[in-house]
């Protein structure tokens, strides 16, 4: 049986789980590996190379490979594309009622310019706000081409997630997505809507996000507003 690298990398990641290599130790040589494994030493270069880019192993060119100590996680990852309701979950929140409001529109401009089509083209829109512990934490603005779901969300009622509904209903996967940071003005409406106190200014920051299937077409423009005392993200850099 043909044995992939994604494989020997979880492999790898057991023995050291299980301390069989312990933090400062070297692994066995490349040869010696690759021959326990059964696999090439090409696909045993891909397994160090992932768990290397993950900070769990540390290549010393001309000396070895060694474990390293592993680096905390971090819950909200931007370099993670991941739903809203996956980030409401782990901000340690129960995820209440979701209202929606779905309909077709004229594209606006920055829609139009993000998904790639004329600024007259009919859209998708589908506005929700989510709740968590009683209390709304988000507000997302959705813009979907016409063209690519067409009657999908008239003839089937639309629940949970919106990823899912275009895979299973439209045969469309987000495979990617390019996200900017905003910190919006506090007279957006969106904003307004997720404000808890009259007397203090709840902190919102807003994510614009155009996502793309897996052949690299732009298939939806989001606006996620999330409150910011709510949701916090990370980036973890590394040096070049």
């Amino acid at each position: 049986m043909l044995i992939s690298y994604p494989n020997i990398k979880s492999e790898i990641e057991k023995m050291i789980d299980s301390k069989l290599w312990k933090v400062g130790q070297r692994l066995p040589s490349e040869y010696e590996l690759a021959k326990y494994f059964s696999v090439s030493r090409e696909t045993l270069r891909a397994a160090i190379k992932l768990l290397e880019q993950e900070g769990k192993l540390l290549v010393k060119h001309g000396i070895g490979t060694f474990v390293i100590k592993p680096l905390p996680v971090i819950p909200s990852r931007l370099e993670i594309l991941q739903s809203i309701g996956t980030m409401i979950k782990l901000a340690g929140l129960r995820e209440d009622d979701t209202k929606e409001m779905i309909g077709e529109v004229v594209c606006n401009k920055e829609g139009a310019r993000a998904l790639n089509i004329a600024e007259e083209a009919k859209v998708i829109q589908m506005e929700r706000i989510r709740y968590a512990d009683g209390e709304a934490v988000a507000y997302s603005v959705n813009l979907i081409p016409r063209d690519l779901v067409g009657d999908a969300f008239e003839r089937i009622d639309f629940s949970g997630s919106l990823f899912g509904f275009l895979e299973d209903k439209c045969r469309i996967t987000i495979a990617r997505a390019d996200t900017e940071l905003v910190v919006p003005l506090k007279q957006d409406k969106y904003v307004q809507r997720l404000q808890i106190d009259k007397e203090e200014e709840t902190p919102v920051i807003l994510m614009k996000q155009l996502h793309y299937d897996e052949q690299n077409k732009e298939i939806l423009y989001s606006l996620d507003y999330l409150r910011n005392d709510i949701f916090n993200f990370w980036v973890r850099r590394e040096r070049k």
